[in-house]
């Protein structure tokens, strides 16, 4: 069974939509931030706290809720090995995963209703690999990330 971590800074009905649909499509959920604690908590923490997650290989992927989404996607974006992309429809979750192999997912606890997270997910989920014509690209994203990483 696949692995997701969701963490959002306060109580977004998407954030909570993104926890239903992946429990409904049957990931083990782990919940951070708000979802966790039911109060509202710092998103550079929450961003933290997911993106090492997943950087340390305890989840396949996260899902991370902010009021913007930009916030939590500047921060997961500064672990090592973390590819971030803020993604508030469908077809742009897609091509995250399709050309950038987006391993955390941001969306915006403003902008994304519901019906929009859940969208937002199964384009996420459709794509199981990345493109091939893009694995030269992304294979350059990972030595930046590498030449740039502190020691």
């Amino acid at each position: 069974m696949k692995k997701v971590i969701v963490g959002s800074d306060d109580l977004y009905p998407c954030a909570r939509s993104a926890v239903e649909y992946l429990k409904e499509k049957g990931y083990q959920v782990e919940l951070a931030g708000s979802l966790k604690t039911g109060k509202p908590e710092p998103w550079p923490d929450v961003a933290y706290s997911v993106a090492t997650t997943v950087a340390k290989g305890e989840a396949d992927w996260g899902v991370l809720v902010c009021y913007t989404g930009t916030g939590v996607s500047i921060v997961a974006n500064k672990v090592y090995g973390i590819r971030a992309a803020l993604c508030n429809d469908p077809q742009t979750a897609r091509g995250a995963r399709l050309w950038n192999d987006a391993n955390v997912l941001a969306m915006s606890g403003r902008l994304v209703t519901e019906i929009m997270a859940r969208e937002i997910l199964e384009a996420w989920l459709s794509i199981e690999s990345p493109d091939v014509t893009e694995l030269p690209n992304i294979e350059k994203l990972k030595e930046i990330d590498r030449t740039h990483r502190k020691q």
